[in-house]
């Protein structure tokens, strides 16, 4: 995974309330960012995934940008667009697939609309 982007996902926890900081690859598509929640290939949801199903509204860091974000999961056509984008960038994620039973979620990260608009 050396030299692929990373950036910081900030999530509310979905018990706890509190918030939660991973490291993630990531790849920018138009206006915003793309995310697998892989976890490894394991049968269980990554809980940052599990955060952002339960609150959507996130924040990221890459570099010294923070951006308050809206996730949402990519389905149909838009999944499998978004999956080839980021396995040409880790071959891991297609190893993962054959580890799990469980369809790998592709997460899309949008820039959260701001006050007032």
């Amino acid at each position: 995974m050396a030299g692929v982007p990373l950036l910081l996902l900030t999530t509310t926890g979905r018990r706890s309330g509190r918030t939660w900081t991973v490291p993630l690859m990531y790849q920018t598509d138009g206006d915003g960012w793309v995310l697998v929640a892989s976890n490894g290939g394991s049968d269980r949801h990554p809980t940052w995934w599990l955060n952002l199903r339960s609150t959507p509204e996130a924040s990221i860091q890459i570099g010294p940008a923070v951006h308050r974000v809206t996730a949402a999961e990519a389905t149909g056509a838009e999944r499998d667009r978004l999956w080839r984008l980021m396995a040409g960038v880790y071959s891991g994620y297609e190893k993962y697939t054959k580890k799990t039973s469980r369809t790998i979620p592709v997460v899309r990260l949008q820039p959260a609309a701001s006050r007032g608009s």
